[in-house]
């Protein structure tokens, strides 16, 4: 009887705690986790990258993506992060980047290689950066804590700064793959991260209509190896592009009362 007790109570507490928080876009999300515990979470994994990962030294590529990466976080509302974000071009061949909790945003070196000027590396910049806006890493951290992580055991990973030992806490960082039944859950992070990201590049003077061929980059470099759509936590390229040309018009009002044309150089 207790154990029913338990559960009802459970369920309440997590159904009380959904319906009060929503994302920027209005879903309703599970957040378990303070903004602090996820900027700590943020910071140790940032800094176990930086260790184990070789880190650009190339100062011309550091200064271009330095300046793409400022124009972009000045628009993050500073109740996301009040501070400087710190930025890290890691010299690896990767098509790939990252944004954490905390403030902190990776770059691998192999996605200048396919975000071709700087309106490409902003729209995947800025979708980065909107996965913390949206603390789709709390939403994914709550959900791993429902499934076993367990919260007690995450906080003291966090106190021992050993949060880069669990792969559960790395992967809900969006530093991870995650398989099996959160496989759709990833994709509408995957979408909202896409317009929120439209909406950033847009207020920081990037052409939105850049967006879409980015994505277009991306499915020649791919070269065809991709899993089918439900097979997979990204929207295919063809998914992504639809949805951001629905956005476009409204993008491209933002784009144009912008202040601010980024004149950023390779």
């Amino acid at each position: 009887m207790l154990n029913k007790k338990v559960v009802i109570i459970a369920l309440s507490t997590i159904a009380l705690l959904t319906s009060c928080a929503k994302s920027p876009l209005g879903r309703n999300q599970l957040k378990l986790y303070s903004s602090t515990q996820l900027a700590g979470m943020g910071e140790q994994a940032f800094d176990s990258m930086k260790s184990e990962q070789k880190v650009s030294t190339k100062g011309v590529s550091n200064r271009y993506v330095q300046c793409v990466a400022d124009a972009i976080t000045k628009h993050v509302p500073k109740s996301v992060f009040n501070g400087n974000w710190e930025l890290v071009v890691f010299d690896e061949p990767q098509v790939n980047a990252f944004a954490l909790p905390g403030g902190k945003i990776g770059v691998y070196a192999g996605l200048l290689n396919v975000a071709e000027n700087q309106a490409q590396l902003a729209a995947v910049i800025g979708h980065e950066v909107g996965h913390v806006i949206a603390e789709h890493g709390n939403e994914r951290m709550s959900s791993n804590t429902l499934i076993g992580v367990g919260m007690q055991a995450t906080n003291q990973l966090l106190k021992s700064k050993q949060v880069a030992s669990s792969n559960m806490i790395m992967a809900g960082l969006g530093l991870g793959v995650q398989v099996g039944f959160q496989l759709p859950f990833g994709r509408t992070h995957e979408t909202e991260a896409d317009l929120i990201g439209l909406e950033l590049m847009a207020k920081a003077g990037f052409q939105p209509q850049q967006s879409t061929q980015l994505w277009q980059n991306m499915d020649k470099a791919a070269g065809g190896k991709r899993q089918p759509e439900w097979l997979s936590t990204h929207p295919l390229p063809t998914s992504r592009i639809k949805r951001l040309n629905d956005n476009m018009a409204s993008a491209n009002t933002i784009y144009k009362s912008a202040s601010d044309r980024p004149n950023c150089k390779k």
